[in-house]
């Protein structure tokens, strides 16, 4: 069997003899081990907990320790990131952009919390920082100072949190740059392997500004019903 890795900007081709449903980073360290041992990638925990391994394959983000490697494979390393070397992004912006949205704890409130309450926050605290919404994000491609899915969703995590008093503040953060940039595409859905819904939680912030007294800053305009300004006709001529 072959596979194809970006190295270098160029696609080198490997031959390698899974076993029966091998995964792509066994693949991997197979070649690393017996081919050559200069090529770099990341990997952990081996089991889809640490996130550390995620790759593109064929232009898809996987994890490649739950990717079943086949025949002529296309290996890439995550878009929209700095690559340090051969398969190995530098994920610096995770951080960054946690920070610019304030995702996080501030102000600890006295609220009693529930079962109820823990259910509502329970999927977006999930993210195991893989990138892979980033990766694939057509927003963040063209504009590195969008907060970006993963961290929209982190902040609905804490909006909804009785723990934190300030909710607002939260809310006021993510006007630029943040919930009226997305362009609703759902990449980030489709990748997420932890099944997180980025989309729709963005949409439930959009929601929760205009509750706060928000609006979209660039409304959707028609052109009289020749179309409108995203290139949709809605009388279909």
């Amino acid at each position: 069997m072959k596979i194809e890795i970006l190295r270098n900007s160029e696609f080198q081709t490997f031959e390698i003899n899974p076993k029966k449903s091998q995964t792509l980073l066994s693949s991997l360290i197979e070649i690393k081990t017996k081919q050559d041992n200069s090529l770099t990638f990341r990997c952990g925990c081996k089991s889809g907990v640490c996130g550390s391994c995620a790759v593109r394959v064929n232009s898809i983000e996987r994890l490649a320790c739950k990717t079943i490697v086949k025949e002529n494979d296309k290996i890439e390393p995550l878009k929209n990131a700095k690559i340090i070397r051969d398969l190995v992004a530098d994920l610096e912006s995770e951080q960054r952009t946690l920070k610019a949205a304030k995702a996080h704890l501030k102000s600890l409130s006295n609220e009693t919390i529930s079962k109820e309450d823990e259910k509502l926050i329970d999927l977006q605290s999930n993210c195991i920082l893989c990138h892979s919404c980033y990766s694939s994000c057509p927003v963040f491609e063209v504009n590195k100072e969008f907060l970006g899915p993963f961290a929209l969703t982190r902040v609905l995590r804490y909006v909804n949190d009785k723990k934190e008093q300030d909710a607002k503040e939260k809310i006021d953060t993510i006007q630029s740059n943040g919930v009226w940039d997305c362009t609703l595409c759902g990449n980030c859905t489709m990748v997420c392997p932890e099944h997180i819904d980025p989309k729709t939680d963005i949409m439930n912030l959009r929601n929760k500004s205009i509750q706060a007294g928000y609006s979209d800053p660039n409304p959707m305009v028609f052109d009289g019903g020749f179309g409108d300004s995203f290139g949709f006709n809605p009388n279909g001529f």
